[in-house]
């Protein structure tokens, strides 16, 4: 199953859609593995064509290179994950990664180096180790802020008392629900990773999810950041969609993926 729209040829592809099904530390409710087939499966409802843009997704020039299966060893299959990111990178194509569990990011960040990691979470994910894990799902920003020089956790409402402190140093920007709104993602010449963890929705929007976390973002807030975020970001992700619920994430995430391809398409078409 590929995503739909994406059929364009690897080699001429401005886009390369990545499934990463790793599925390894979900700590409340398991089922990330599902989540690129899902986001896959249900994005084909949506209509080809969105009136915004006044364009056809499969116009975008968007290839689905399928999944990298994933194993238990989430150190060695990050590695390998990195390099499947990389070739994308080195073919000129923009990766657009499916998880798969929130870790998944930490290979694309790594392959990308950006400037600011973005992440639209409900988690702050800056935990040494969860559970013993130094690469459980709730360590994502940590790692990335071995790369990116800043990141930045919109809709964050949950996090550790160490996390909390760890947010409040200069690195760190926390764009907590009722701030996000008004928040003005401008980063001027930066270098951009948006990474999109599903539970930033309310659990009304996107209950199919391992953490679900009351009082977070609309799905409409989340497509307007989404749409905001792209023109600046070199790579993006969508990650912990999950099989437990009536396919309401996996629509969410499918319709943030298509979002996110318009709008840098439009603003890449716009700059030439």
């Amino acid at each position: 199953m590929t995503f739909p729209g994406a059929t364009t040829d690897r080699d001429v592809a401005n886009f390369v859609v990545v499934g990463a099904p790793l599925d390894a530390s979900t700590t409340f409710q398991p089922g990330t593995r599902f989540g690129p087939d899902r986001v896959r499966q249900f994005s084909r409802t949506f209509e080809d064509y969105d009136h915004r843009y006044d364009a056809r997704f499969s116009d975008l020039g968007v290839h689905d290179h399928g999944d990298v299966r994933a194993w238990n060893d989430a150190p060695d299959y990050l590695d390998y994950l990195e390099g499947v990111v990389t070739d994308v990178l080195l073919d000129d194509a923009v990766p657009v990664l499916v998880g798969g569990e929130h870790t998944v990011s930490v290979a694309a960040v790594r392959a990308v180096d950006p400037d600011v990691f973005v992440a639209l979470d409900a988690h702050l994910d800056l935990r040494e180790a969860y559970d013993g894990d130094p690469y459980s799902h709730s360590t994502v920003t940590r790692h990335a802020l071995d790369v990116a020089d800043e990141a930045v956790v919109v809709g964050a409402r949950s996090g550790s008392g160490s996390e909390w402190e760890r947010a409040a140093e200069a690195d760190v920007t926390v764009v907590e629900p009722d701030e996000a709104a008004d928040w003005n993602p401008d980063f001027g010449e930066r270098s951009v990773y948006c990474s999109v963890d599903v539970d930033a929705a309310d659990p009304a929007f996107a209950p199919g999810t391992g953490t679900p976390e009351p009082g977070g973002l609309t799905s409409r807030e989340l497509r307007s950041l989404v749409a905001d975020l792209a023109p600046q970001s070199v790579a993006f992700d969508v990650v912990e969609v999950n099989d437990r619920d009536d396919g309401q994430a996996a629509l969410l995430g499918g319709k943030l993926l298509r979002d996110f391809v318009f709008a840098h398409a439009e603003h890449a078409d716009a700059q030439n």
